[in-house]
């Protein structure tokens, strides 16, 4: 079948992994990447297959309601997956608006112009559509260090202006399959990492911060918790849900790898003064600790035994061999980090794009 896919938030960290896989696995499809090209969104990330002739880029704000619908028509889009997102928690503090605005009123502007135009003659009913939404496991709020896991059937509990907003996200989807039987999936996943990651972010703010002797700042005592799922392995769960996944059915989505933060960080600093010929431990003083975030919740641990149950997915990647991928990634990729780091990242749009 010929499909003709948007993906939203294509050029950001998540889902520029998830564009590059279904470009090169799918040449039959057409996959349209849909970004705004925020701080977070890079198009350097995906040059590699940019000239690909099943793929077009659009830059677009996912708010702008009427160049949404537009777009879903004039592509005739049959299947969305939407991952365009506010995601960074400490950012979702200082401005809750924002995050409400893109997260909450961006996802209801995509769920009706899918609503719209696929109820309509002209995009022929709901059947063969599919609108999947990519979640967040923060949702679900917060664990004790007690074994215990989030399912799928866990109640919502957001403590974060960012995990409120996503929350709502979800409800809205699930609402508009219940009212108007659009047909959606929903997936939840764990904290990623990997390549192409904004270095805002924990992993690659770190390995940046060791590489150039900056402090390493960790929140209270670093005792939090995290299940942490290599970017690859999350954007293959993603293309099995959107191809074999139940309509109507949520997905969570993990590494069963949790670590505490001050763990995690150790880890980095082994790795990264190994692979940079310091000797080991060299790095540790570089460790700073700083006021705990506000709303800090304690622990996160995704149960994905359904995912893997219905439809055979599990991670390929042990943590000790992607966390010395992502590490060699970055050290190896210094241009890339000097130009987001620099914000000169933001300019490949208009030299690319601007005559075309």
């Amino acid at each position: 079948m010929r499909r003709n896919i948007l993906i939203t938030g294509g050029a950001g960290f998540i889902g520029s992994h998830l564009v590059r896989l279904m470009v090169n696995r799918y040449p039959h499809y057409n996959i349209i990447n849909l970004d705004k090209l925020t701080y977070a969104g890079n198009l350097n990330n995906l040059r590699d297959i940019e000239n690909m002739p099943n793929y077009s880029f659009i830059k677009e704000d996912i708010c702008n309601y009427s160049a949404i619908v537009e777009i879903v028509k004039s592509y005739n889009i049959n299947g969305i997956i939407h991952l365009a997102a506010e995601s960074h928690v400490d950012r979702s503090i200082k401005d809750p608006f924002s995050f409400a605005q893109t997260n909450v009123m961006g996802t209801l502007s995509l769920l009706q112009a899918a609503k719209n135009f696929w109820g309509s003659n002209e995009g022929g009913g709901f059947d063969g559509k599919l609108f999947y939404h990519v979640s967040t496991d923060e949702v679900y709020g917060s664990l004790q260090n007690d074994g215990t896991f989030f399912t799928e059937e866990t109640k919502y509990d957001p403590h974060s202006p960012y995990s409120a907003s996503k929350a709502s996200s979800d409800h809205f989807v699930r609402a508009y399959m219940d009212t108007y039987k659009l047909p959606v999936v929903i997936s939840n996943c764990s904290n990623n990492y990997g390549s192409y990651q904004f270095p805002e972010k924990l992993i690659p703010l770190f390995i940046n911060n060791i590489r150039n002797k900056k402090p390493l700042p960790v929140y209270g005592k670093g005792e939090n918790v995290r299940d942490w799922l290599y970017v690859e392995d999350h954007a293959e769960a993603i293309d099995l849900i959107f191809h074999k996944g139940r309509v109507g059915e949520t997905y969570n989505i993990g590494g069963f790898n949790e670590w505490k933060n001050i763990d995690l960080i150790k880890v980095i600093i082994k790795t990264v003064d190994k692979m940079l010929g310091h000797p080991e431990g060299h790095s540790l003083s570089l460790i700073t600790y700083v006021t705990d975030r506000a709303g800090h919740d304690l622990r996160y641990a995704i149960d994905s035994s359904k995912l893997h149950n219905q439809l055979g997915w599990s991670p390929s990647l042990q943590f000790e061999e992607g966390i010395e991928k992502t590490v060699r990634w970055y050290l190896n990729n210094q241009e890339w980090l000097d130009n987001v780091t620099s914000g000169d990242y933001q300019k490949y749009y208009s030299q690319m794009y601007h005559n075309r």
